[in-house]
């Protein structure tokens, strides 16, 4: 800071402090009143791909097949499934979930038509079919149904038929998909740069709207799950129950984060108090960085509700993370202004404060830009959520290099001088131990910096983005409990749909469109002679041949137009089905083929076209929708095959597994490529995990080029931004090299670690070179200038990085595995940024002399002045 700067700072701000305490107190007071507006956002929007194409695909299927949210809440009695006292809590629960608001239908057991109990025929489905709670149901051939019907198999109860599930069917949200399907259409329009200025203001509408009723849903959801565990807890005495579902995982999850805010915010607090005193054994010099931490962060979440700029899963660390960085800069300040009191004792105070900001000004300025960098390379991910971290951060840095320049030394004046005391850490007995280090083992330092980078990039070689998220929570919680359940025992948890479009040729033969020229079509199987005689018995059973033939008519008319609900096209579709079944990591398939295989039994092997349209339209609409509405859309000639992967698979590779399920369809089934899609939740999340590899390495990119240029910028010296830059590389590569050889993936929270590790890391090396330029300067020896600059700057270094490590350490106690890695991540990324700065930057400072020539020796006596 200059002498003409450094006048003004002291002429608005030192000279008078109790208004600058007034101003700032109704600046940040109206700031900080924002926090009452403060949301968290853990909708599926905020952990998807921004920008996924294959986003704006699933939200049209979902629209076109009506797919609604259920909750699955696993049973397992301690009684037989099938008795009578078993039956009787079943039917109970059922009736008590149906009387939730927002529970649209439950399938289960009790509810779902019985098909082969014993198996039906025509004449049964115009009858109705029967439930297991139908009279003179035989319960024996119903259990024998649900173990091996093609339609129940492992989807309402498991292997042996000691568990089933109740699928809780969640109303739809209609005012959602019409604020969803606006919105959508407005930025297509934005995007094509076609949009009006009222079409842009109303999009600006519309999304606030949008966001809004995210909070409506989210309470929404809340409630019901909570309604539906106080339901449940009622009959756990006659069962084992867990509850699942996307709904649940989503309040969970938020839950678990809130959770983690309030306790282990206010346990790291607690830790920094403790290192704060044993640092400086004075009352001052803990409750004025707390009190100035705790504005900015207050003031920072207080902004965030003003603009409605919600917190997710990945920007929950926020505050933990900004109060990190702001006591770096606070610490490196109270640690120069100490030094200058013991220098000069006799200054006024006002003195002391404006040489220690004018002194620390610049290297503040420098590593708060450095640090804005880092998190701002967040935005090359293309995560949502990560970029609104990246930039949250980058506004809280900004805020915390003005408050501690502004709030700190008026405080100080405030408060007056107090003689320093002292302890132990404060005599800087740990930095010049790594002085000595440093000094006397040189070679072994270059050794071993060698051998961990070496090591460390074959780690980053078995860096995977693959996970399982049944991992991210303790295997006492209910989300793994559950999941690990249906799972292992009901089918697979995550959804994935394939959707076979009908190729243009069969358009073109079912008169559905008007090219004459085709390719030859799917074989048809002829069973002219079966349908002569399926005919003769439907005469026969409505005694009307105009009916009858007018019936067939229509009958026939909807199977030439309708191209999957065909033999030809059913069993295209029986032979995906039966593909996709036999995959070692699928559960429960449910596709066309189920209906077909049901067909087949009551009519037997040779059905033809006219059979199955009878067939269809004679099946109640309960059945029909259940077993043809979701898996066919005759307006868009697709038809669809719904499956559930199984996540608790050890060897699950996804992004593997959907290129093999999309090149084995098309191939072996001589369909063309445009015609097969893959969508649902494990193709999103699949495009999540895989842009993290390209994210990961954007983001470094930009954060070491940037940093580069800092050094350049700072120190107008190609060398020293080598140098200044080399530790956080190292620091860069080990920590992502760790991440390989445990085997910990790559994920939206573990993502931000190399950035928050640089980003804070760097401020170290910028604060220790320029602080040695200046030793260096007066002493002439780089190895003097080392150990004076250990015994000053070396100590805010230490003081900051011990305060991190053990802060973030406490997270290991977390419910949350992703807060654990990031915890237990950030800690060691900045134990290695601490050994970085204090032995390897010395290390290459004294061996590449970027300062020039020394004009000294070396001279025992004053080496730790």
């Amino acid at each position: 800071m200059g002498p003409q700067f450094l006048n003004l700072y002291d002429r608005i701000f030192l000279s008078h402090t109790r208004l600058t305490v007034i101003v700032l107190s109704v600046l940040l007071g109206i700031l900080i009143s924002g926090i009452r507006y403060s949301e968290f956002d853990a909708s599926a929007e905020s952990l998807v791909l921004e920008g996924d194409k294959d986003l704006e695909y699933s939200r049209e299927i979902s629209k076109r097949y009506q797919s609604e949210d259920f909750l699955l809440a696993t049973y397992r009695p301690h009684r037989p499934l099938f008795s009578l006292h078993t039956r009787q809590s079943l039917a109970s629960l059922r009736d008590q979930l149906l009387k939730v608001e927002g529970v649209a239908s439950i399938n289960s057991i009790l509810d779902v038509p019985l098909l082969y109990s014993p198996p039906i025929d025509l004449s049964d489905l115009s009858e109705g079919l029967k439930t297991i709670q139908s009279p003179g149901v035989d319960l024996d051939l119903a259990a024998e149904e649900f173990l091996h019907s093609p339609v129940y198999r492992q989807l309402l109860t498991n292997s042996d038929n000691t568990v089933t599930v109740l699928q809780i069917n969640l109303s739809r949200d209609e005012r959602y998909y019409q604020l969803l399907s606006q919105r959508e259409a407005l930025r297509v329009l934005r995007r094509a740069e076609t949009a009006s200025s009222v079409q842009l203001a109303e999009l600006d509408d519309i999304e606030q709207q949008f966001d809004d009723y995210l909070l409506v849903i989210a309470d929404r959801q809340q409630y019901l799950v909570a309604t539906v565990r106080h339901i449940l807890t009622d009959y756990r005495g006659d069962a084992t129950i867990f509850l699942g579902g996307v709904p649940m995982i989503a309040v969970d999850m938020v839950s678990f984060v809130k959770a983690d805010l309030a306790v282990f915010g206010s346990a790291i607090v607690l830790f920094i108090v403790i290192v704060l005193w044993l640092i400086f054994r004075s009352v001052q010099w803990v409750v004025i960085p707390l009190l100035v931490c705790s504005v900015n962060a207050a003031s920072l979440l207080g902004l965030l509700g003003w603009l409605d700029w919600r917190l997710t899963v990945i920007s929950s660390n926020l505050v933990a993370i900004l109060l990190i960085v702001n006591l770096a800069i606070l610490i490196h300040l109270i640690v120069r202004y100490r030094e200058m009191l013991n220098l000069n004792p006799d200054w006024e105070q006002r003195l002391l404060v404006l040489q220690t900001v004018g002194f620390m000004f610049k290297p503040c300025l420098y590593t708060t830009l450095t640090t804005l960098v880092a998190f701002a390379s967040l935005v090359a991910s293309g995560i949502r959520p990560v970029i609104d971290f990246g930039w949250m951060m980058c506004i809280g840095v900004g805020l915390a290099l003005i408050l501690s320049f502004i709030l700190l030394p008026v405080l100080l004046m405030l408060g007056g001088k107090h003689k320093p005391t002292t302890s132990s850490f404060d005599e800087g007995v740990v930095p010049l131990k790594f002085a000595r280090m440093a000094d006397n083992h040189s070679a072994r330092i270059t050794v071993f910096t060698l051998a961990i980078f070496f090591f460390s990039l074959i780690g980053v070689s078995q860096l995977k983005v693959e996970n399982r998220f049944i991992d991210y929570f303790h295997k006492d919680t209910e989300i793994y409990q559950g999941m690990m359940t249906i799972d292992q025992e009901l089918g697979g948890t995550i959804p994935l749909e394939v959707l076979i479009d009908a190729s243009h040729e069969q358009l073109v033969i079912a008169g559905l469109a008007t090219e004459t020229v085709v390719d030859k079509p799917m074989a048809a199987v002829d069973n002219t002679a079966d349908s002569e005689e399926f005919d003769d018995e439907f005469a026969e059973m409505f005694g009307d041949d105009e009916f009858s033939d007018d019936f067939a008519s229509d009958a026939d008319d909807g199977a030439r137009n309708n191209i999957w609900f065909t033999v030809a096209g059913l069993k295209k579709v029986q032979q995906v089905h039966s593909y996709l079944e036999g995959l070692p990591e699928t559960g429960k398939v449910m596709s066309l083929a189920t209906v077909y295989q049901v067909v087949e039994d009551v009519l037997g092997d040779n059905v033809d076209d006219i059979q199955l349209s009878l067939a269809k339209d004679k099946l109640p609409d309960s059945v029909q929708n259940v077993l043809i509405a979701p898996y066919l859309s005759e307006q868009y000639h697709q038809a669809r095959i719904s499956l559930r992967v199984k996540e608790t698979s050890e060897t699950l590779q996804r992004d593997e597994l959907l290129k093999k399920i999309h090149s084995d369809i098309v191939n072996q089934f001589e369909l063309q490529p445009e015609q097969v899609h893959l969508t649902g939740m494990l193709v999103l999340y699949n495009n999540m995990l895989q842009s993290l590899y390209r994210s990961q390495i954007l983001t470094l990119a930009v954060v070491f080029v940037a940093i580069t240029a800092m050094f350049l910028l700072l120190f107008r010296s190609v060398k020293l931004a080598l140098i200044g830059v080399t530790p956080n590389i190292l620091v860069a590569v080990l920590v992502l090299g760790s991440m390989g050889w445990v085997g910990i993936p790559l994920d939206m929270m573990t993502i931000t670690i190399a950035a928050i590790g640089i980003g804070i890391g760097v401020d170290d090396n910028i604060h220790y070179i320029h602080r040695f330029g200046r030793e260096f300067a007066e002493v002439g020896n780089y190895r003097q200038a080392m150990y004076r600059s250990h015994q000053s700057i070396g100590r805010a270094v230490f003081y900051t990085s011990a305060i991190i490590v053990i802060g973030f350490s406490v997270l290991v106690l977390s419910n949350f595995t992703p807060s654990i890695y990031f915890g237990l991540l950030t800690s060691f990324a900045m134990l290695a940024a601490l050994v970085g700065a204090l032995l390897l930057l010395p290390r290459l400072l004294i061996w590449l002399k970027p300062f020039g020539p020394e004009t000294a020796g070396y001279n025992t006596t004053t080496a730790t002045a």
